[in-house]
């Protein structure tokens, strides 16, 4: 597995934000975490980032232990993080929040590359090389934050709610642009409230109920689950 969790726990304080999960994310797969607003979503990305502290657990990437390591040190090991709510710096232009992706890469001459690579893969990103992030649509600061993650070349990415306040036509847009990025060789740990979404793209599924894991297997075994399509499928 190139990504594990084992028994975690995560606290605010004296309040429990996840309990004892597990989950696994194998190389080369798309897993998603579903779940209801305060379910431990977004807190299970952010232990694996390494922006919360656990309060009991292991994560293991690459068989090597990475809780207790700061953020950037995760980033350096080869996990990026695209946060809920993009999380861009509004008054740097698009080429400028790019850059800040790479900046703990000493692989210089590929950064170049990898840069022109993003441009390919988000057109309207050239075109507004210049202009500041604060400008741009929903859907283009979306692929900002993307193209921002990709930059710092990651072998795991984490995406926190990618279609969030967007139209349907652009999340139409995002959901390829996440299969692309996976069948380039890219595993995706994928939270989205649009269940519906999340399952089409996923081969596994992680189901988290007020900070517990409540069900958990092949993706389209919980898209036909009774509860999973009670609850979050609106069937």
């Amino acid at each position: 597995m190139l990504l594990e969790m084992k028994d975690v726990s995560v606290n605010y304080g004296k309040v429990s934000a996840v309990r004892d999960i597990s989950l696994s994310v194998p190389d080369g797969a798309i897993v998603t975490i579903i779940g209801g607003n305060g379910a431990g979503k977004t807190t299970s990305l952010r232990a694996m980032s390494g922006m919360v502290p656990l309060r009991k657990g292991e994560i293991h990437f690459d068989g090597q232990r990475i809780d207790g390591l700061s953020s950037d040190k995760i980033v350096a090991r080869g996990i990026a993080h695209v946060p809920e709510g993009r999380r861009i710096f509004p008054d740097m232009t698009v080429e400028e929040n790019l850059r800040t992706g790479a900046f703990l890469r000493r692989d210089h001459d590929k950064v170049a590359r990898d840069l022109d690579g993003v441009f390919d893969r988000f057109p309207r990103l050239r075109e507004r090389r210049r202009q500041l992030a604060k400008t741009m649509s929903g859907g283009e600061q979306q692929m900002l934050a993307i193209g921002r993650a990709l930059m710092s070349a990651p072998r795991l990415l984490l995406m926190d709610e990618p279609s969030m306040g967007l139209a349907p036509v652009i999340v139409e847009e995002i959901a390829r642009i996440i299969e692309d990025i996976n069948a380039q060789g890219v595993p995706v740990v994928l939270v989205e409230q649009n269940a519906e979404l999340a399952l089409e793209l996923a081969s596994h599924a992680y189901v988290l109920e007020t900070g517990n894991m409540a069900l958990e297997g092949p993706a389209d075994e919980l898209h036909d689950n009774e509860h999973v399509r009670a609850a979050y499928l609106g069937i």
